[in-house]
């Protein structure tokens, strides 16, 4: 028996674990005070991130032409959903930047371990709402898709 090929939906919750171990990569550096590792976590989880979420906006949400993250007057739900969710992309992705900032530049890891706590709150909570609310919503039309 062969297996399948991955469908876009199972691609992209597989980057969400994969992020979510360079996150625990960066965690554990921070932790042990390590920061060239932590630094280097971070990196790598900010670049992949960066792909991830450019990815997903491209493939998967309404685009929204001329109001970029505004609410229209009139909005469907389905609008409603990719402003919502790119809004909390631009979020994860502040932090993550000001993160990777933080130890690049000045080698701060307390600063960056301090805001760990908001980016993986809002990580996880995002991964959720895309895995339950997007991604079955789109259905076959997203299996259908080239990963």
């Amino acid at each position: 028996m062969t297996d399948a090929a991955p469908t876009l939906a199972t691609a992209l919750e597989a980057e969400h674990r994969e992020l979510d171990e360079l996150l625990g990569l960066f965690l554990a550096a921070a932790s042990g005070e390590d920061a060239g590792a932590a630094g280097r976590a971070m990196e790598e989880f900010d670049e992949r991130l960066r792909e991830h979420t450019r990815r997903e906006e491209e493939r998967l949400y309404t685009r929204l032409p001329g109001r970029k993250l505004l609410p229209a007057e009139t909005e469907e739900e389905e609008e409603k959903l990719s402003r919502e969710l790119r809004l909390e992309h631009v979020q994860i992705r502040e932090v993550s930047g000001m993160m990777r900032r933080m130890l690049g530049e000045k080698k701060d890891v307390a600063s960056a371990l301090a805001l760990a706590g908001n980016l993986a709150r809002r990580w996880e909570a995002h991964t959720v709402r895309e895995e339950s609310e997007v991604f079955p919503a789109f259905g076959q039309e997203v299996d259908d898709r080239e990963a």
